[in-house]
């Protein structure tokens, strides 16, 4: 029997790194969102990997994978079919999101210890639904976030996560404070709009570019403009749909991965 499922990306609304441990692992406080868009697995009796679609160039199918790797931990190999539609490294999860969501199509489940060990980004995954992310990964509180809008943009940089955490200035930065329990989608944009990611300075000593679009998405009158992760992903937020769907259409650019999608 096969099953199939969407692997969707990962945002981070906001990404607060709060500390730095003795062991160099750095501590986050963060809201994260999964999209609409995503990455496709198909998982079947077998054991292979097999990679397919846009982004499928780079992406190993040997036991380096992680939904290999993630798989064989459970104590559960399957064969895979893995449409990348994703582009990597994105800073929006998604070798995580392609392990997780393989897990929970094959049954099987790891411990919160297996599954830092295998990431950051793996605890969140694994719930697969909107949360506040609080420690290296581990502290996973699940959000009643409304639908949002947005525009994701990937302008085709690479951003290795390591080299962006080492160029981040000062890592004691606050947390979150009074973060709203529900309401509406336009609640959430006002006190979203007060917070930040802490690694989009460092991204950008790294990569200038940056800067050029994240200025491009702030013209498409995004309520919030913003990188996710440690990038180079960028995304903005709108009041409706199809006020994404506009900005989508407007800031296509050669070499650009950009797509509208619904946040929740």
């Amino acid at each position: 029997m096969t099953a199939t499922a969407l692997a969707p990306a990962k945002i981070n609304l906001t990404l607060h790194v709060t500390g730095r441990r003795a062991d160099g692992y750095h501590l986050l406080d963060s809201i994260v969102a999964f999209a609409s868009v995503g990455d496709r697995l198909t998982v079947g009796p077998g054991d292979r990997l097999t990679v397919t679609g846009p982004f499928a160039q780079g992406v190993p199918t040997d036991d380096r994978n992680l939904v290999r790797r993630a798989l064989a931990m459970a104590g559960t190999p399957r064969s895979v079919e893995l449409e990348k539609i994703l582009p990597h490294p994105g800073g929006i999860g998604g070798g995580s999101s392609d392990a997780a969501v393989a897990l929970r199509l094959a049954g099987a489940s790891l411990a919160l210890d297996d599954l830092l060990g295998l990431g950051a980004d793996m605890p969140v995954c694994a719930l697969g639904r909107a949360a506040r992310v609080r420690g290296i990964g581990g502290q996973v509180d699940a959000l009643d976030l409304p639908q949002l809008h947005a525009v994701l943009v990937h302008p085709g940089l690479s951003l290795p996560t390591p080299d962006v955490f080492r160029a981040l200035d000062r890592a004691d930065n606050a947390g979150h404070e009074d973060i709203p329990p529900g309401g509406s989608a336009s609640n959430w944009l006002d006190w979203l709009a007060d917070q930040r990611n802490d690694l989009e300075a460092p991204a950008m000593t790294l990569a200038p570019d940056l800067a050029d679009v994240l200025t491009q998405i702030a013209r498409t009158d995004a309520s919030i403009v913003r990188m996710s992760g440690s990038g180079a992903t960028c995304f903005g937020l709108y009041p409706r749909a199809e006020d994404a769907a506009d900005a989508a259409e407007g800031l296509q650019r050669p070499g650009w991965w950009v797509r509208s999608c619904t946040l929740g």
